[in-house]
């Protein structure tokens, strides 16, 4: 009765544990304390676990603010018509909150690159 169930849950298991066996028996294991990292194949200049200026986190939280308004703007944009003014009015509400996000980002200086 439950078959499937238990041939999809074993399955993945068994390819996923063989795979993990082959790279065990297949990969070249170089010295750690030999290998460096690179960035396009040039030595590294700073440490793996710099940390990044503010204004990176800054402009971050800028692109999550539209990030998500697209996020909601598309399913809205498929029933605005079926749900009529009161749908509109919860959008303008809340590109009004994304609009109090970004503006606090730019006295921020979020938007500023230099």
């Amino acid at each position: 009765m439950y078959d499937g169930v238990i041939a999809m849950a074993v399955i993945p298991v068994l390819a996923v544990g063989a795979l993990y066996l082959l790279h065990r028996f297949v990969a070249i294991s170089p010295d750690p304390l030999v290998v460096l990292p690179f960035q396009s194949g040039l030595l590294p200049e700073e440490h793996a676990l710099s940390r990044f200026h503010i204004r990176w986190y800054l402009s971050t939280l800028v692109f999550l603010a539209f990030d998500i308004e697209m996020l909601f703007m598309y399913p809205w944009a498929v029933v605005v018509a079926e749900l009529g003014a009161m749908a509109i009015l919860e959008m303008f509400l809340f590109l009004s909150a994304l609009f109090v996000a970004v503006a606090w980002a730019w006295r921020e200086g979020a938007l500023r690159w230099v």
